[in-house]
């Protein structure tokens, strides 16, 4: 497992008053965890993105705070829902001698057969499962080679992957990691031939109307203008 480092500095300011950090670049933070007193740190924005994505959620990480090195595992990241900017990081710091429990990524490798068959498209139900394990053994993904799903509705569950050394995947074995399903749904075919039968139906009324002519012969009105050309006529014969 790769080591992960990163320095913290301890903070006092708190409430309204943090955002003057995140204006300077600066991200506050919290650090709990079982029989540990939580309290409130800050830490340099880019150093901690950095760190955010090589670790993920499953990577320990030596969080230096002052003369204290601590073993955490990034336990929480609020990020601002428009401006993506990270409000608050939280820490949980671990005993390395207990499990803990984590969400880690699933990474599917290979493309589906019925994909490349054009039989049908992969659908991930689930792209992270939590399992237990000692922090120095969470792996930071687990793969599925997903080929093998060759026919719609073919399926991968969770008894399928194969778990690392030391640590047990938590949730219920059958339930459904990724599936093949239809190119075109029920749904999107019934939408489509309605649209279809309404496209033929305006098609139809345009060449109803549409009166063919034979060369030399004068063009037979519609209806609408006929009836206008005789009230002409009467308004004339009233003049």
């Amino acid at each position: 497992m790769k080591k992960h480092t990163l320095t913290v500095q301890s903070r006092v300011v708190l409430g309204r008053k943090v955002k003057q950090l995140r204006s300077v670049g600066q991200i506050p933070a919290t650090v709990y965890g079982k029989n540990v007193k939580s309290f409130s740190v800050t830490l340099e924005g880019d150093q901690f993105e950095k760190i955010h994505r090589e670790a993920g959620e499953t990577g320990l990480i030596e969080l230096t705070v002052g003369k204290d090195v601590r073993p955490v595992l990034i336990h929480t990241v609020q990020v601002h829902p428009v401006t993506r900017q990270i409000l608050h990081v939280e820490f949980r710091q671990v005993d390395l001698k207990e499990k803990v429990k984590a969400n880690v990524p699933l990474q599917f490798v290979g493309v589906a057969k019925a994909v490349v068959d054009k039989k049908g498209v992969l659908l991930t139900i689930v792209d992270s499962i939590e399992v237990e394990a000692l922090p120095t053994d969470l792996p930071e993904n687990i793969t599925l080679d997903v080929y093998g799903l060759a026919q719609v509705n073919d399926e991968f569950k969770v008894k399928d992957l194969k778990a690392p050394s030391g640590v047990t995947i938590l949730p219920d074995p059958e339930l459904t990691i990724v599936k093949v399903g239809s190119l075109v749904s029920r749904e999107a075919s019934e939408q489509a031939a309605a649209e279809e039968a309404q496209k033929a139906a305006v098609v139809e009324g345009a060449a109803a109307e549409a009166v063919p002519v034979a060369e030399g012969q004068t063009p037979v009105e519609k209806p609408a203008q006929a009836g206008k050309k005789e009230e002409a006529k009467e308004e004339k014969k009233d003049q």
